[in-house]
């Protein structure tokens, strides 16, 4: 094999190359009669299209009936209409060569689908079945229960799952944020009648948004949508008034005991904010600097420095009405104690210094090229609408995202910082064999101590 001469190799990284223009395409915005918010955008790249149907509403908004339902309601929707059992549904999604999925988190419920433009009307006829007449049949909803309580069961051994749950406890208190997911038994008392009450309340025109994407022209495209979704009826659903969150005041450890652990799952967070706030965008790239890209200062430091984890990770959540920080880390029991103390120097550190120059401009890079990538595609692309639409940010939000991130100084991340990497009032979550970790996470402040199933242990 030919090698280059020593003298052909570049010594040092080649510069960055100017950052290139974003050619935005055009958005066009309607909603029918019916309520249903639409919003289509043109791209002819390649002659497909890919759209979500949203629904406003999510587990958050089902939590007062019971943990989960709008997820398993999503799951169930999926499996046949009135009109079209599930093996027509696929035998349908085969011919036309399409993709249809369904899922549901916190905030909203969704209806995704892909396929070729010149098909797109009775792919969007078979989304509407799916919002108006799904059928739920029993025998599929038993199926999806017993999946489910299997999911459960298995979420319980897994230290990530144990983890996320106690914080979002700690962090929420008697918010509907804090169920992360039913119990056995929650799931075992669920019935069709549950499904159904949330899929009509929820799966309305007046609280969906419908986005598409892709090789289309949109006045035509416009008129196929109303013609198809035009008939569907029914009220944005009422919500009861939510408690506030907790406030946690003062750092204080939260330890999930699991027997036998051979590692111990960290994680800490605290209260942010939300996609609407001013400072999310200074929020995202101290973020990123901190923890949230592979050669942030806690992977350099956790990883690279100390060999304690592998892949340490930051992160800002953004929920609809709240959002946290958090910061990750899968270690060695015998260094619980020195991951959290670096752990907390480096928050501390961003705290008190201002980033250096250099630094402050591969994080701008960074989040700036993370950002571009992310419009490279039908699919990213309607990603980053999606956001824009669900979180009712301006119009202009993408547009304008870049120019803001390269604008941010030393001083803005320094007072981001201060103002939400809250040290002194951190809740910390240690997932792992309480024999190997207490004596090392009680250094850190007051303990609770719990089992998997989040009973309070003495």
């Amino acid at each position: 094999m030919a090698t280059r001469p020593a003298a052909e190799i570049p010594a040092a990284v080649p510069p960055l190359s100017a950052e290139r223009q974003v050619t935005w395409p055009k958005r066009t915005r309607a909603r029918l009669a019916n309520g249903l918010e639409i919003v289509l955008v043109e791209s002819h790249t390649i002659p497909k299209f890919h759209g979500e149907l949203f629904l406003r509403s999510g587990n958050a908004s089902a939590a007062h009936r019971g943990p989960g339902l709008a997820e398993m309601t999503a799951t169930v929707v999926r499996t046949g209409t009135v009109k079209r059992p599930s093996r027509q549904i696929e035998e349908d999604l085969r011919r036309l060569g399409a993709d249809l999925s369904s899922h549901a988190g916190a905030d909203n419920s969704a209806i995704g689908f892909a396929g070729l433009s010149e098909l797109a009307e009775p792919l969007l006829q078979l989304v509407n079945e799916l919002a108006r007449e799904a059928a739920f049949p029993e025998p599929e909803f038993d199926r999806e229960r017993r999946q489910k309580l299997e999911e459960v069961k298995l979420d319980r051994t897994q230290p990530g799952f144990l983890a996320g749950e106690r914080l979002r406890k700690v962090l929420f208190g008697a918010h509907p944020y804090a169920q992360v997911a039913p119990t056995e038994e929650q799931v075992a008392d669920y019935k069709r009648d549950d499904l159904l009450s949330v899929y009509r309340d929820f799966y309305t025109p007046e609280n969906a948004l419908l986005l598409m994407v892709g090789d289309f022209d949109s006045a035509a495209m416009l008129k196929t949508i109303e013609n198809v979704f035009s008939s569907w009826s029914g009220k944005r659903p009422t919500i009861p008034p939510a408690p506030e969150p907790a406030k946690p005041r003062g750092r204080r450890v939260h330890l999930v005991h699991v027997p036998g652990a051979v590692q111990a799952q960290i994680l800490a967070g605290c209260h942010a904010i939300t996609r609407k706030h001013p400072d999310w965008i200074k929020l995202g790239l101290t973020n990123s600097l901190y923890g949230g890209a592979f050669n942030s200062r806690l992977v350099m430091n956790i990883r690279e420095d100390k060999g304690y984890t592998y892949s340490p990770r930051s992160s800002v959540n953004p929920l609809r009405q709240y959002g946290y920080f958090s910061i990750s880390a899968a270690v060695r029991n015998d260094v619980v104690a020195a991951s959290l103390t670096e752990i907390f120097y480096e928050t501390d550190k961003l705290r008190a210094l201002p980033v250096p120059d250099p630094e402050l401009a591969d994080a701008r890079n960074y989040v700036s090229g993370v950002f571009s990538l992310g419009l490279a595609t039908q699919d990213g692309l309607l990603s980053q609408l999606a956001t824009v639409a669900l979180n009712d940010l301006s119009d202009d939000y993408l547009e304008t995202y870049r120019e803001k991130v390269c604008a941010l100084t030393p001083d803005d991340l320094l007072a981001t910082a201060r103002k939400y990497f809250d040290s002194a009032n951190m809740q910390i979550v240690v997932v792992g064999d309480r024999r190997q970790i207490e004596p090392q996470a009680a250094l850190f402040g007051d303990l609770d101590v719990y089992d998997a199933h989040g009973r309070h242990l003495s």
